[in-house]
């Protein structure tokens, strides 16, 4: 004679069914958010290794052949038959580390001083800080033109890497603060009891905890400088040899531009940030956390 089963182990079987159902249910979700994303990444990499002609006579086909003009063709200068991306992504890659670099050292002391010292204001400081960044960029662009002309720094890569600086400022200002006021003071006041100075404890103590939040923000801060479009375009649209990898990339938008080249130049644009992301991806992370932490 078989035993009936009790209610508790129907339960049990049952809580174990909707285990695996849910399990079940988030692979499936996965894999459609993974086809969702990438699919079109890898049909864009596919194209871009595929002879025109054979784009053209099956666009949904697989490559036969692999074949990297288009890329060729989209990093050559204008000289040798390309469309010069190879330039831009050079001077894009200028401007996005003077960027980092000035961001980042005008931000550390910045950023320390709004999360430590004390004074009155502190609070409306830090909100001014803020709000500076949510101010619409087509709205400071007429000031900041203005100024520029007047330095006769208008159409050049200093003048942009300027505004640029002057963009990512506040908001670096502020990730950096958070990541400062994560930071145990304990650690601090120890140091100065040993007699450290306040560059000592800067550079000596509370750099060396800081680092994945720094990396963390100079990662953001180049981010924004590479896709930076609009004011690359009103300030460089008239000298072709200083533009940036966006206008580039927006020249290949062209329907002369066959679609093998638009496609090649924008990967090879994605690649630097995509290098960048991976080699700090765990700074990234764990300053993203430590900035959570307050």
């Amino acid at each position: 004679m078989t035993r009936r089963r009790s209610g508790h182990e129907r339960g049990a079987m049952g809580g174990v069914r909707a285990t695996r159902a849910s399990r079940v249910g988030r692979a499936v979700v996965v894999a459609v958010a993974l086809l969702w994303s990438l699919g079109p990444v890898a049909y864009g990499v596919v194209l871009s290794v595929r002879p025109y002609a054979e784009v053209t006579r099956d666009p949904l086909g697989l490559p036969t052949e692999l074949d990297l003009s288009a890329f060729s063709t989209a990093m050559r200068d204008e000289s040798d038959g390309g469309f010069g991306l190879g330039r831009f992504v050079l001077n894009s890659l200028g401007v996005a580390a003077g960027t980092v670099v000035l961001s980042i050292l005008v931000c550390v002391l910045g950023a320390y001083a709004a999360a430590r010292v004390r004074y009155r204001g502190r609070a409306v400081t830090n909100g001014i800080i803020l709000a500076v960044y949510l101010f619409p960029g087509i709205v400071l662009a007429v000031p900041k033109f203005v100024i520029l002309s007047r330095l006769g720094l208008t159409s050049t890569l200093v003048g942009l890497l300027i505004v640029y600086v002057a963009a990512t400022v506040p908001v670096a200002l502020y990730m950096m603060r958070n990541f400062f006021l994560a930071l145990p003071q304990s650690v601090e006041e120890a140091a100065i009891m040993d007699g450290c100075s306040l560059g000592q404890l800067l550079v000596r103590v509370v750099l060396p905890i800081a680092i994945p939040g720094v990396v963390a923000t100079a990662i953001y801060v180049f981010m924004i400088a590479w896709n930076e479009y609009f004011y690359a375009l009103l300030f460089l649209v008239q000298h072709r040899d200083l533009w940036t990898a966006p206008l580039g990339i927006a020249q290949l938008g062209d329907f002369q531009v066959p679609v093998t080249v638009l496609l090649a130049g924008s990967i090879a644009v994605t690649v630097p940030v995509v290098i960048v992301f991976f080699l700090a991806q765990r700074y990234i992370v764990s300053g993203l956390v430590q900035g959570a932490e307050r």
